[in-house]
């Protein structure tokens, strides 16, 4: 078993990497998984440019030909050399974990192995391989914390010559840090509006992030939760002119629909008011969002909420599967259950 965790990624890439062949990245923050199989990709010495080498396979690809994986794997390059098998939009296929099975048990002299997956829970089948066999990587991907995002930050505003007071730190720190690409573009940007000064200051961070923030992934989550169409729809445009990642919309959404399955849950068995389960499960909510989750916990039902929460999960699955379309598919997702919020409010 090679599980790397977050603090240990840069020592594994730089002294450790070499020593295997197969690498199952996943987690729920999926620019830091597409940032990290980039950074592996590089490192096995494969032309990233030369599409002999380079095998890049969507899980679509592998669902209509299970043993392609296998295939290419044993292939013989057209010009020689080692290839680089790159996998996405993995989730708990069975075929897929088959084929890494299978090839984990015998030596890849000639080829490299990257699957990206999504937010595999504990158990899954993909993760358990991944956890359970010497020959393969498992590098779980969790959001940034205070470290992870001061290093980013530090880094990306250093390459342009700039300092940052700490106000302006504090306030950055907590407008960034859902996906590791909306986190580093997000600070891109303040560092070209910012160019030719030496230091930011608190209020530049407020005038160009601060419609790209997780309040902004906030207020959509509430606008559907509350069935309002128009403020959905107004937080989406905010949302994309800020280029953060809709895909986030989509799975704050998803989170926010367990946490009413458990309060339901909850709920049901003491027979106890949406007030008192807020108390406990809804300490961590700012107070500005708990009348409307409360609202919601009155309106949906425990069989309502769990069918909601399967169609985001497949809504989800759809937009890896479908990258070049996941932003209309999280859009439809997203206005198809704030219409079911709507309805169940006024009913």
């Amino acid at each position: 078993m090679a599980e790397i965790k977050s603090h240990e990624f840069e020592g594994f890439l730089q002294r450790s990497v070499s020593a295997y062949r197969i690498f199952i990245i996943y987690g729920p923050d999926r620019g830091l998984v597409s940032e990290r199989a980039g950074h592996i990709a590089a490192k096995t010495g494969v032309a990233l440019d030369d599409p002999f080498s380079l095998v890049k396979l969507d899980i679509a690809d592998l669902q209509k030909n299970p043993g392609r994986l296998q295939d290419e794997a044993g292939a013989i390059g057209l010009f020689g050399g080692e290839k680089l098998l790159w996998v996405r939009g993995a989730a708990n296929e069975k075929y897929l974990v088959e084929a890494l099975d299978q090839l984990s048990k015998t030596p890849l002299d000639g080829a490299f192995i990257i699957v990206e997956g999504g937010d595999l829970k504990k158990g899954s089948l993909l993760r358990k391989l991944a956890e359970s066999t010497r020959s393969i990587v498992a590098i779980p991907c969790y959001s940034d914390d205070a470290r992870a995002l001061n290093g980013l930050i530090d880094s990306e505003l250093a390459s342009e010559g700039l300092r940052i007071t700490p106000a302006a730190r504090q306030a950055l720190t907590a407008l960034i840090g859902g996906d590791r690409i909306a986190s580093r573009n997000e600070i891109k940007k303040l560092a070209l509006y910012c160019r030719g000064l030496e230091m930011i200051e608190e209020h530049h961070v407020t005038e160009i992030i601060g419609d790209a923030s997780a309040i902004s992934v906030d207020d959509a989550v509430d606008a559907v939760l509350s069935g309002n169409v128009g403020n959905l729809l107004h937080s989406m445009q905010k949302i994309a002119a800020s280029k953060t990642a809709v895909f986030l919309v989509l799975q704050a959404c998803l989170k926010q629909f367990q946490l009413l399955d458990t309060m339901r849950a909850e709920m049901d068995e003491k027979r106890a008011q949406p007030a008192q389960i807020m108390q406990t499960h809804g300490r961590h909510l700012h107070f500005r969002r708990k009348p409307i989750v409360a609202q919601a916990l009155r309106a949906w039902s425990a069989e309502a909420i769990s069918r909601e929460t399967n169609r985001l999960q497949s809504a989800i699955l759809q937009t890896r599967r479908r990258q070049s379309i996941e932003d209309s598919i999280a859009l439809q997702t997203l206005l198809a259950t704030t219409i079911q919020s709507g309805r169940k409010a006024s009913s």
